[in-house]
Protein backbone atom coordinates (compact mmCIF):
# COMPACT_ATOMS: atom_id res chain seq x y z
CA UNK A 1 0.00 0.00 0.00
CA UNK A 2 1.09 3.46 -0.46
CA UNK A 3 3.56 5.08 2.34
CA UNK A 4 3.76 8.72 2.73
CA UNK A 5 7.02 10.35 4.26
CA UNK A 6 8.17 13.80 5.25
CA UNK A 7 11.11 14.73 3.94
CA UNK A 8 12.44 17.84 7.07
CA UNK A 9 14.85 19.94 6.26
CA UNK A 10 18.25 18.54 7.63
CA UNK A 11 20.85 20.33 9.65
CA UNK A 12 23.54 20.52 6.55
CA UNK A 13 26.58 21.87 9.24
CA UNK A 14 27.39 21.67 12.95
CA UNK A 15 24.71 24.36 14.72
CA UNK A 16 22.82 25.60 11.60
CA UNK A 17 19.39 26.20 12.63
CA UNK A 18 17.36 27.52 9.73
CA UNK A 19 17.68 27.94 5.88
CA UNK A 20 16.20 29.59 2.96
CA UNK A 21 14.84 27.80 0.65
CA UNK A 22 16.23 29.23 -2.82
CA UNK A 23 14.96 26.66 -5.75
CA UNK A 24 13.01 23.44 -6.07
CA UNK A 25 14.74 20.77 -8.14
CA UNK A 26 11.00 18.74 -8.17
CA UNK A 27 7.69 18.84 -8.65
CA UNK A 28 4.72 17.09 -7.73
CA UNK A 29 4.39 13.80 -9.64
CA UNK A 30 7.92 13.62 -10.30
CA UNK A 31 9.55 10.31 -9.83
CA UNK A 32 12.55 10.44 -8.16
CA UNK A 33 15.35 8.05 -6.68
CA UNK A 34 17.46 7.44 -3.99
CA UNK A 35 19.76 10.66 -2.85
CA UNK A 36 18.22 12.69 -5.96
CA UNK A 37 18.94 16.65 -5.31
CA UNK A 38 15.58 17.62 -4.95
CA UNK A 39 16.10 21.64 -3.23
CA UNK A 40 18.47 23.95 -3.33
CA UNK A 41 19.18 25.72 0.21
CA UNK A 42 20.67 29.14 1.22
CA UNK A 43 22.12 28.48 4.89
CA UNK A 44 23.68 30.85 7.02
CA UNK A 45 27.23 29.12 5.44
CA UNK A 46 26.35 28.52 1.67
CA UNK A 47 24.10 27.19 -1.22
CA UNK A 48 23.86 23.54 -0.65
CA UNK A 49 21.83 21.16 -3.15
CA UNK A 50 19.67 18.60 -0.63
CA UNK A 51 19.46 15.09 -2.04
CA UNK A 52 16.45 12.81 -0.51
CA UNK A 53 16.92 9.82 1.05
CA UNK A 54 14.32 7.95 -0.56
CA UNK A 55 12.80 6.99 -4.17
CA UNK A 56 9.36 7.44 -4.85
CA UNK A 57 7.22 10.03 -5.93
CA UNK A 58 6.68 13.48 -5.08
CA UNK A 59 3.76 14.16 -3.69
CA UNK A 60 3.60 18.18 -2.51
CA UNK A 61 5.67 20.52 -2.02
CA UNK A 62 4.97 22.33 1.72
CA UNK A 63 6.98 25.40 1.32
CA UNK A 64 7.92 28.48 -1.27
CA UNK A 65 10.76 29.92 -2.74
CA UNK A 66 12.01 32.88 -0.77
CA UNK A 67 10.40 31.38 2.33
CA UNK A 68 12.91 31.02 5.56
CA UNK A 69 12.57 27.54 7.24
CA UNK A 70 13.66 25.64 10.63
CA UNK A 71 15.97 22.52 10.58
CA UNK A 72 13.55 19.54 11.36
CA UNK A 73 10.67 21.48 9.98
CA UNK A 74 8.99 19.07 6.45
CA UNK A 75 9.70 20.64 3.55
CA UNK A 76 7.66 18.01 1.21
CA UNK A 77 5.79 14.89 1.17
CA UNK A 78 6.89 11.68 -0.69
CA UNK A 79 5.27 8.55 -1.79
CA UNK A 80 7.78 6.23 -1.47
CA UNK A 81 5.46 2.91 -2.41
CA UNK A 82 3.37 4.65 -5.19
CA UNK A 83 2.61 0.88 -6.40
CA UNK A 84 0.63 -0.33 -3.46
CA UNK A 85 -3.27 1.09 -3.43
CA UNK A 86 -5.13 2.43 -0.01
CA UNK A 87 -8.29 3.85 0.67
CA UNK A 88 -8.01 7.66 1.56
CA UNK A 89 -8.39 8.93 4.77
CA UNK A 90 -8.54 12.31 6.45
CA UNK A 91 -4.99 14.00 7.38
CA UNK A 92 -4.76 16.65 10.26
CA UNK A 93 -2.29 19.42 9.23
CA UNK A 94 1.29 18.30 8.99
CA UNK A 95 2.73 21.02 11.89
CA UNK A 96 -0.02 19.67 14.54
CA UNK A 97 0.16 16.02 13.78
CA UNK A 98 1.68 13.57 16.48
CA UNK A 99 4.57 12.43 15.39
CA UNK A 100 8.21 11.68 15.47
CA UNK A 101 10.14 10.49 12.50
CA UNK A 102 13.70 10.49 12.87
CA UNK A 103 15.79 11.15 9.25
CA UNK A 104 18.96 9.18 8.41
CA UNK A 105 21.74 11.52 7.61
CA UNK A 106 22.17 13.04 3.93
CA UNK A 107 24.93 12.28 1.82
CA UNK A 108 28.02 14.10 2.31
CA UNK A 109 26.62 15.88 5.69
CA UNK A 110 28.07 14.36 8.53
CA UNK A 111 26.53 11.54 10.93
CA UNK A 112 24.06 13.48 13.13
CA UNK A 113 20.27 12.29 12.90
CA UNK A 114 17.74 14.52 12.41
CA UNK A 115 14.63 14.45 14.66
CA UNK A 116 11.31 16.04 13.78
CA UNK A 117 8.69 16.37 16.66
CA UNK A 118 5.28 17.93 15.83
CA UNK A 119 3.20 18.76 19.10
CA UNK A 120 -0.25 17.32 19.59
CA UNK A 121 -3.07 19.14 19.54
CA UNK A 122 -5.03 19.35 22.60
CA UNK A 123 -7.59 16.49 22.58
CA UNK A 124 -5.90 14.58 20.27
CA UNK A 125 -5.64 10.87 21.75
CA UNK A 126 -1.48 9.54 20.62
CA UNK A 127 -1.24 7.60 18.00
CA UNK A 128 0.29 3.68 18.53
CA UNK A 129 2.51 4.25 15.15
CA UNK A 130 2.12 6.64 12.19
CA UNK A 131 -0.69 6.59 9.73
CA UNK A 132 -0.05 6.60 6.24
CA UNK A 133 -2.32 9.07 4.70
CA UNK A 134 -3.04 8.43 0.76
CA UNK A 135 -3.53 11.96 -0.69
CA UNK A 136 -5.58 12.44 -4.16
CA UNK A 137 -3.27 10.86 -7.48
CA UNK A 138 -1.42 14.40 -8.65
CA UNK A 139 -1.56 14.82 -12.44
CA UNK A 140 1.86 14.87 -14.05
CA UNK A 141 0.47 18.26 -15.86
CA UNK A 142 -0.34 20.20 -12.60
CA UNK A 143 1.66 22.87 -11.67
CA UNK A 144 4.25 22.93 -9.14
CA UNK A 145 3.57 24.67 -5.79
CA UNK A 146 7.36 26.00 -6.31
CA UNK A 147 6.40 27.77 -9.33
CA UNK A 148 6.50 31.92 -9.07
CA UNK A 149 3.63 33.94 -11.06
CA UNK A 150 4.25 36.62 -13.38
CA UNK A 151 6.12 39.27 -11.46
CA UNK A 152 8.32 37.14 -8.88
CA UNK A 153 4.93 37.49 -6.13
CA UNK A 154 5.45 34.46 -3.47
CA UNK A 155 2.48 34.05 -0.75
CA UNK A 156 3.71 33.55 2.72
CA UNK A 157 2.24 31.17 4.78
CA UNK A 158 3.13 28.15 6.82
CA UNK A 159 2.47 24.46 6.12
CA UNK A 160 -0.74 24.53 7.71
CA UNK A 161 -1.97 27.15 6.55
CA UNK A 162 -1.14 26.08 2.70
CA UNK A 163 -2.86 22.90 3.60
CA UNK A 164 -6.13 24.67 5.15
CA UNK A 165 -6.39 26.90 2.10
CA UNK A 166 -5.82 23.16 -0.23
CA UNK A 167 -8.39 21.65 1.82
CA UNK A 168 -10.96 25.01 1.16
CA UNK A 169 -9.73 25.51 -2.63
CA UNK A 170 -8.18 29.37 -1.78
CA UNK A 171 -6.29 30.68 -3.90
CA UNK A 172 -3.16 31.57 -1.84
CA UNK A 173 -2.07 33.91 -4.74
CA UNK A 174 -5.25 36.24 -4.55
CA UNK A 175 -4.87 37.13 -0.64
CA UNK A 176 -3.10 39.21 0.95
CA UNK A 177 -1.63 38.35 4.52
CA UNK A 178 -2.59 40.81 7.36
CA UNK A 179 0.39 39.35 9.94
CA UNK A 180 3.80 41.13 9.96
CA UNK A 181 5.84 41.06 6.81
CA UNK A 182 2.70 40.44 4.79
CA UNK A 183 2.58 36.76 6.16
CA UNK A 184 -1.16 35.02 5.42
CA UNK A 185 -2.90 33.25 8.58
CA UNK A 186 -5.27 30.68 9.05
CA UNK A 187 -7.89 33.66 9.59
CA UNK A 188 -6.78 35.04 5.93
CA UNK A 189 -7.19 31.93 5.04
CA UNK A 190 -11.12 31.37 6.63
CA UNK A 191 -12.00 34.93 5.60
CA UNK A 192 -11.59 34.04 1.66
CA UNK A 193 -13.42 30.56 2.13
CA UNK A 194 -16.48 33.05 3.47
CA UNK A 195 -15.98 35.48 0.48
CA UNK A 196 -14.67 38.52 2.79
CA UNK A 197 -10.96 38.72 2.39
CA UNK A 198 -8.74 41.42 1.78
CA UNK A 199 -7.98 41.83 -2.16
CA UNK A 200 -4.70 40.96 -3.39
CA UNK A 201 -2.60 43.41 -3.95
CA UNK A 202 -2.01 44.87 -7.93
CA UNK A 203 1.08 43.68 -10.06
CA UNK A 204 2.86 46.52 -10.52
CA UNK A 205 2.64 46.48 -6.38
CA UNK A 206 4.03 43.31 -5.96
CA UNK A 207 6.46 43.60 -8.15
CA UNK A 208 7.75 46.54 -5.84
CA UNK A 209 6.91 44.80 -2.69
CA UNK A 210 9.12 41.76 -4.17
CA UNK A 211 12.10 43.99 -4.57
CA UNK A 212 11.65 45.51 -1.30
CA UNK A 213 11.76 48.93 -3.31
CA UNK A 214 9.08 52.17 -2.20
CA UNK A 215 8.69 54.25 -5.24
CA UNK A 216 7.68 56.73 -2.75
CA UNK A 217 11.16 57.00 -0.72
CA UNK A 218 13.13 55.38 -3.67
CA UNK A 219 14.76 53.42 -0.96
CA UNK A 220 14.78 49.65 -1.20
CA UNK A 221 15.24 47.33 1.38
CA UNK A 222 16.45 43.75 1.60
CA UNK A 223 15.89 41.23 4.37
CA UNK A 224 18.87 40.20 5.96
CA UNK A 225 19.42 36.30 6.00
CA UNK A 226 21.52 33.65 4.99
CA UNK A 227 25.44 34.23 3.65
CA UNK A 228 24.74 38.14 4.93
CA UNK A 229 23.10 37.76 8.21
CA UNK A 230 25.52 35.13 9.11
CA UNK A 231 28.63 37.45 7.99
CA UNK A 232 27.23 40.46 9.80
CA UNK A 233 26.79 37.83 13.04
CA UNK A 234 30.36 36.65 13.19
CA UNK A 235 31.93 39.92 12.35
CA UNK A 236 29.82 42.00 15.24
CA UNK A 237 31.30 39.00 17.74
CA UNK A 238 34.81 39.33 16.75
CA UNK A 239 35.09 42.92 16.72
CA UNK A 240 33.51 43.18 19.98
CA UNK A 241 34.91 40.16 21.63
CA UNK A 242 38.74 40.20 20.29
CA UNK A 243 40.76 43.12 20.84
CA UNK A 244 41.85 43.68 17.77
CA UNK A 245 45.29 45.17 17.21
CA UNK A 246 46.40 45.88 13.07
CA UNK A 247 50.22 46.41 11.84
CA UNK A 248 50.97 47.40 8.59
CA UNK A 249 54.26 46.74 6.51
CA UNK A 250 55.16 48.07 2.94
CA UNK A 251 57.41 45.81 0.87
CA UNK A 252 59.02 45.24 -2.17
CA UNK A 253 58.22 42.43 -3.58
CA UNK A 254 59.90 42.64 -7.18
CA UNK A 255 62.53 39.52 -6.51
CA UNK A 256 58.84 37.62 -6.14
CA UNK A 257 57.04 38.82 -8.86
CA UNK A 258 60.56 37.56 -11.06
CA UNK A 259 60.58 34.49 -9.72
CA UNK A 260 56.58 33.73 -10.22
CA UNK A 261 57.46 34.53 -14.22
CA UNK A 262 59.77 31.63 -13.86
CA UNK A 263 57.70 29.41 -12.58
CA UNK A 264 55.44 29.87 -15.21
CA UNK A 265 57.89 28.61 -17.71
CA UNK A 266 59.02 25.78 -15.72
CA UNK A 267 57.95 22.48 -16.87
CA UNK A 268 56.72 21.15 -13.20
CA UNK A 269 54.37 24.14 -13.06
CA UNK A 270 53.15 23.95 -16.34
CA UNK A 271 48.96 24.74 -16.36
CA UNK A 272 49.49 25.43 -12.75
CA UNK A 273 48.04 29.10 -11.72
CA UNK A 274 50.72 30.85 -9.60
CA UNK A 275 49.38 34.03 -8.10
CA UNK A 276 50.96 36.41 -5.68
CA UNK A 277 48.08 34.65 -2.89
CA UNK A 278 50.04 31.50 -3.29
CA UNK A 279 53.78 32.79 -2.33
CA UNK A 280 51.30 34.98 0.80
CA UNK A 281 49.50 31.22 2.00
CA UNK A 282 53.12 29.30 1.77
CA UNK A 283 54.66 32.51 3.49
CA UNK A 284 51.83 32.31 6.33
CA UNK A 285 52.10 28.50 6.32
CA UNK A 286 56.19 29.08 7.07
CA UNK A 287 55.74 32.17 9.54
CA UNK A 288 53.39 30.55 11.80
CA UNK A 289 55.54 27.91 12.64
CA UNK A 290 57.99 30.10 13.54
CA UNK A 291 55.08 32.23 15.46
CA UNK A 292 52.59 29.35 16.64
CA UNK A 293 50.81 32.21 19.13
CA UNK A 294 49.02 33.66 15.43
CA UNK A 295 47.49 30.54 14.55
CA UNK A 296 46.37 29.79 18.28
CA UNK A 297 43.01 30.45 19.57
CA UNK A 298 41.54 31.75 23.03
CA UNK A 299 38.77 29.48 24.39
CA UNK A 300 36.76 31.66 26.79
CA UNK A 301 34.56 28.70 28.12
CA UNK A 302 37.91 26.36 28.90
CA UNK A 303 40.13 29.33 30.30
CA UNK A 304 42.64 28.17 27.85
CA UNK A 305 44.82 29.33 24.96
CA UNK A 306 44.66 26.61 22.22
CA UNK A 307 47.58 26.21 20.44
CA UNK A 308 47.15 23.99 16.66
CA UNK A 309 49.95 21.93 14.98
CA UNK A 310 48.43 22.57 12.07
CA UNK A 311 47.01 25.14 10.13
CA UNK A 312 43.74 25.23 8.24
CA UNK A 313 44.10 28.10 6.61
CA UNK A 314 41.04 30.60 5.45
CA UNK A 315 40.73 32.20 2.34
CA UNK A 316 37.98 35.18 2.17
CA UNK A 317 36.26 35.11 -1.23
CA UNK A 318 33.88 37.29 -2.87
CA UNK A 319 30.75 35.40 -4.31
CA UNK A 320 27.25 36.49 -5.28
CA UNK A 321 25.93 35.85 -2.06
CA UNK A 322 28.44 37.67 -0.01
CA UNK A 323 31.51 36.69 1.91
CA UNK A 324 32.51 33.26 2.38
CA UNK A 325 35.61 31.83 4.37
CA UNK A 326 36.66 28.30 2.82
CA UNK A 327 39.69 26.29 4.34
CA UNK A 328 42.86 25.09 2.55
CA UNK A 329 43.18 21.87 5.41
CA UNK A 330 46.76 20.90 5.93
CA UNK A 331 48.01 23.95 4.00
CA UNK A 332 51.57 23.93 5.86
CA UNK A 333 51.56 20.27 4.88
CA UNK A 334 51.62 21.22 1.12
CA UNK A 335 54.88 22.31 -1.26
CA UNK A 336 53.76 25.34 -3.35
CA UNK A 337 52.27 23.49 -6.17
CA UNK A 338 49.63 21.99 -4.24
CA UNK A 339 49.02 25.19 -2.54
CA UNK A 340 48.44 26.50 -5.74
CA UNK A 341 46.14 23.91 -7.30
CA UNK A 342 44.50 24.25 -3.78
CA UNK A 343 43.32 27.71 -4.23
CA UNK A 344 42.62 27.63 -7.44
CA UNK A 345 39.77 25.24 -7.05
CA UNK A 346 39.22 26.67 -3.48
CA UNK A 347 37.85 30.11 -5.37
CA UNK A 348 36.66 28.58 -8.56
CA UNK A 349 34.24 26.73 -6.11
CA UNK A 350 33.52 29.91 -4.23
CA UNK A 351 32.56 31.94 -6.81
CA UNK A 352 30.48 29.20 -8.62
CA UNK A 353 28.41 29.49 -5.07
CA UNK A 354 29.13 25.48 -4.32
CA UNK A 355 31.38 25.68 -1.41
CA UNK A 356 29.86 23.24 1.08
CA UNK A 357 29.48 24.87 4.96
CA UNK A 358 31.37 21.79 5.89
CA UNK A 359 34.38 23.36 3.98
CA UNK A 360 34.08 26.23 5.72
CA UNK A 361 34.49 24.98 9.62
CA UNK A 362 37.54 24.72 11.41
CA UNK A 363 40.10 27.54 10.22
CA UNK A 364 43.21 28.86 12.10
CA UNK A 365 43.88 31.69 10.35
CA UNK A 366 42.73 34.04 7.25
CA UNK A 367 44.23 35.82 4.59
CA UNK A 368 41.64 38.50 2.52
CA UNK A 369 43.29 39.95 -0.63
CA UNK A 370 41.79 43.33 -0.91
CA UNK A 371 44.13 44.07 -4.04
CA UNK A 372 42.28 42.20 -6.22
CA UNK A 373 40.12 45.49 -5.83
CA UNK A 374 42.95 47.97 -6.75
CA UNK A 375 42.67 48.74 -2.99
CA UNK A 376 45.94 48.99 -0.74
CA UNK A 377 45.56 48.06 2.47
CA UNK A 378 43.00 47.76 4.83
CA UNK A 379 42.31 46.83 8.35
CA UNK A 380 40.37 43.30 8.36
CA UNK A 381 38.35 41.87 11.48
CA UNK A 382 39.22 38.59 12.70
CA UNK A 383 37.03 35.59 12.05
CA UNK A 384 35.73 33.98 15.39
CA UNK A 385 37.75 30.94 16.52
CA UNK A 386 40.78 32.42 15.22
CA UNK A 387 43.41 34.74 16.07
CA UNK A 388 44.82 36.76 13.19
CA UNK A 389 43.73 37.53 9.62
CA UNK A 390 46.47 38.68 6.97
CA UNK A 391 45.28 41.18 4.41
CA UNK A 392 47.30 41.53 0.88
CA UNK A 393 47.11 45.16 -0.80
CA UNK A 394 47.35 45.74 -4.35
CA UNK A 395 50.96 45.09 -5.90
CA UNK A 396 51.70 48.63 -7.62
CA UNK A 397 55.01 50.15 -9.53
CA UNK A 398 56.11 52.65 -7.20
CA UNK A 399 59.20 54.38 -6.43
CA UNK A 400 61.97 52.80 -4.23
CA UNK A 401 65.19 53.28 -2.93
CA UNK A 402 67.48 50.73 -4.01
CA UNK A 403 71.70 50.86 -3.42
CA UNK A 404 71.23 54.41 -2.90
CA UNK A 405 69.03 55.07 -5.89
CA UNK A 406 65.16 55.74 -6.38
CA UNK A 407 64.23 52.96 -8.90
CA UNK A 408 60.46 51.76 -9.86
CA UNK A 409 59.70 48.76 -7.75
CA UNK A 410 56.78 46.21 -7.45
CA UNK A 411 55.55 46.91 -4.20
CA UNK A 412 52.81 45.66 -1.79
CA UNK A 413 51.65 46.97 1.20
CA UNK A 414 50.69 44.13 4.15
CA UNK A 415 48.10 44.65 7.62
CA UNK A 416 47.84 42.17 9.77
CA UNK A 417 45.18 41.67 12.38
CA UNK A 418 45.44 40.10 15.28
CA UNK A 419 43.51 39.28 18.82
CA UNK A 420 45.61 41.16 21.71
CA UNK A 421 44.47 38.24 24.65
CA UNK A 422 46.34 35.61 22.29
CA UNK A 423 49.17 37.43 20.64
CA UNK A 424 51.22 40.15 22.08
CA UNK A 425 52.64 43.02 19.43
CA UNK A 426 55.91 41.22 19.95
CA UNK A 427 54.91 38.08 18.12
CA UNK A 428 52.61 39.98 16.21
CA UNK A 429 55.21 41.75 15.01
CA UNK A 430 57.51 38.95 14.00
CA UNK A 431 55.41 37.29 12.09
CA UNK A 432 54.44 39.98 9.99
CA UNK A 433 58.00 40.79 9.17
CA UNK A 434 59.13 36.55 8.16
CA UNK A 435 55.79 37.14 5.95
CA UNK A 436 57.47 39.96 4.56
CA UNK A 437 60.20 39.11 4.22
CA UNK A 438 59.33 35.54 2.64
CA UNK A 439 57.38 37.49 -0.05
CA UNK A 440 59.89 40.05 -0.64
CA UNK A 441 62.74 37.07 -1.45
CA UNK A 442 61.11 33.93 -1.83
CA UNK A 443 65.18 32.53 -1.30
CA UNK A 444 64.67 33.13 2.51
CA UNK A 445 62.43 29.99 2.54
CA UNK A 446 65.17 27.91 2.36
CA UNK A 447 66.72 29.92 6.11
CA UNK A 448 63.18 28.85 7.87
Amino acid sequence: MPEYKQFPLADTAEGLTEADIIAWQVKPGDTVTVNQIVVEVETAKAAVELPIPWAGVITELLVEPGQTVEVGAPILTIDVDPGGKAAPAPTAPAAEEPAEEEMKPLVGYGSKAVVTQRRARKGAAPAAAPVAAAPAPVAPAAPAVASKPKGGYVPLAKPPVRKLAKDLGVDLHALTGTADGGVITRDDVQAAANGSAAPAVSSSTVSDSDSGYDPATRERRVPIKGVRKATAAAMVQSAYTAPHVTEFLTIDVTPMMEFREKLKKSREFAGVKVTPLTFAAKAVCLAAKRTPDVNAVWDEAAQEIVYKDYVHLGIAAATPRGLVVPKVRDADSMSLKELAIALTELTDVAREGKTTPAAMLGGTITITNVGVFGVDTGTPIINPGESAILCLGAIKDTPWVVDGEIKVRKVLQLSLSFDHRVVDGQQGSEFLADVGALLADPAVAITY
